[in-house]
Order: structure tokens, then C-alpha cells, then sequence
């Protein structure tokens, strides 16, 4: 599985980054938020949901891990597919989705292209105790790219703990202390949790 792809944004669309690393250029399908935010950067860092098809092997590129742990949790939902999810996305920011999910609002989502009436029910049933709106439960990664912040989170998440629990610990290690070693950081998560 890709956890994430870093390198030369050659192409740049409302719905695709084409990301060159090691002499690959990488498509990956992006949201319109995704858009916005690489626009006029030259290299940049997605964060990747991989599909694998009978035909095709799609790439989704999310800027921020909470909107990538949202596109999972839509794709969860039985008739949810990953350019319907991505669709949620692009019309309704994350923020907006978590709070539009958390107060049941039905017609919102109906209002997306592609969402009917039982479908948003069904997002807001199966979703609605995953969702915290205040952002608590769905944790940012640090603005500052961290390799060692990368490799510890992989490495924590590989040792069977959940990505949320995992980065809740290593924020509050690398804001405390931004230049820690990996060994350091996983010690250090592993007596937190």
C-alpha cells in the first residue's frame, strides 16, 4: 500500500496532480479543496488512498489526513464508491462534511451530485458516532514535514495501534520536542499509550 507520494507536481487539474518522483510520473484523482491548495507549488506531498480493480489500480490524493480518513470512512458506506466519496469531498469541505454528518443534515448531502435520499441516510447512520466535529477525534499531521514523523507514525501503526492514537501521541511529542530521533519518538508514543 502507498502511504504517501513526494515529489515534482508536473500537471495540475481540478481533478488530477500527476506527481513525478524517481523518474514515475504518478496520477492521483484530487478533490477541489486538493486543487486549490497545490496550486502554484512546484513540488508537493500527497497522502494516498490506493483502489485496486479488476482493470485499474487508482490513486486518490489527499493534502491532509483528515481528509483522507473522511474518503475512507465515505467508502466504507455500503453504496458509497471512491468518485462518489471524492465528490462529497470536493463540494463539501471537510470541516463542513464532519459538521454536516454530526447534525444530520440530510439535504445537504442530497444536494451533492450523485447522492440521493437513502445514501445520505446511510452516510449519516454509519457515520454519525464516527464523526467529531470539533476535529478531536481526526488529528492533522504536523504543518512542519517530518520524515522522522512519517517513519514513526508507519512504524507505530505497523505495531497494530490506530493512526488517530498514534498521531495524538507523536504531536504531542514533536511539539514538545520537534527534533526527536525515530527510536525516541516510538519509545516515547509506546509508554503513552
Amino acid at each position: 500500500m502507498i502511504e504517501y507520494i513526494k515529489g515534482e507536481l508536473t500537471e495540475l487539474t481540478p481533478t488530477e496532480a500527476i506527481l513525478e518522483t524517481a523518474g514515475v510520473g504518478y496520477c492521483l484523482n484530487i478533490t477541489l479543496p486538493a486543487y486549490t491548495a497545490l496550486q502554484g507549488f512546484k513540488q508537493a506531498k500527497l497522502l494516498v488512498h490506493e483502489v485496486i480493480r479488476e482493470d485499474a489500480h487508482v490513486l486518490f490524493g489527499f493534502i491532509e489526513e483528515r481528509e483522507r480518513s473522511l474518503f475512507r470512512d465515505l467508502i466504507s458506506v455500503s453504496g458509497v464508491g471512491a468518485n462518489t466519496a471524492r465528490m462529497i469531498l470536493s463540494s463539501l469541505p471537510a470541516a463542513e462534511l464532519e459538521q454536516v454528518i454530526a447534525g444530520g443534515d440530510e439535504r445537504r448531502l442530497k444536494a451533492v451530485k450523485g447522492v440521493g435520499a437513502k445514501t445520505a441516510q446511510r452516510i449519516i447512520v454509519d457515520l454519525k458516532d464516527k464523526i467529531n466535529p470539533t476535529g478531536d477525534t481526526l488529528i492533522k499531521q504536523p504543518t512542519v514535514e517530518s520524515d522522522v514523523y512519517d517513519e514513526a507514525l508507519a512504524a507505530l501503526v505497523m505495531l497494530g495501534f490506530t493512526r488517530a492514537q498514534s498521531q495524538k501521541a507523536l504531536n504531542k511529542l514533536f511539539q514538545a520536542e520537534p527534533d526527536l530521533r525515530v527510536e525516541t519518538a516510538i519509545k516515547r508514543a509506546l509508554s503513552m499509550m
